[in-house]
């Protein structure tokens, strides 16, 4: 199965309202789509480390989902990867069993439960 990638923000900002699987490394995100097809993200904000931390975290993310989703993914909805602090230094196999578990909790629609709204900035 073809998998095509999020490239736009309302994209992401539409999956964020979706069902929400907090792990060690990462947070998957997943929301149904109307394309019907398998679409994945992925983000990892400046907070994580300098450019070279978050786009080697970003291409070990990439490889996770490619080698997931065609088999373990969920038709017709958008996945995204947020990347967490200790998401660089585990181990690869570590984070391909939280994400096959996280993939089969968002599949029984199991999502954590929502986050209480941050209080208004002054």
């Amino acid at each position: 199965m073809k998998l095509s990638v999020l490239s736009r923000r309302a994209d992401f900002l539409a999956a964020n309202r979706g069902l929400r699987i907090a792990r060690p490394g990462f947070v998957l995100l997943a929301r149904p789509n109307e394309a019907g097809a398998i679409r994945f993200g992925i983000t990892v904000t400046k907070k994580i480390g300098n450019a070279v931390v978050r786009n080697r975290m970003k291409r070990r993310f990439r490889e996770l989902l490619r080698d997931a989703l065609p088999a373990e993914g969920l038709p017709g909805h958008d996945h995204v990867l947020i990347g967490r602090e200790g998401g660089v230094e585990r181990d690869f196999a570590l984070l391909r069993a939280e994400l096959t578990a996280a993939l089969s909790r968002a599949a029984q629609g199991k999502g954590d439960p929502p986050r209480k709204p941050r209080p208004p900035r002054k």
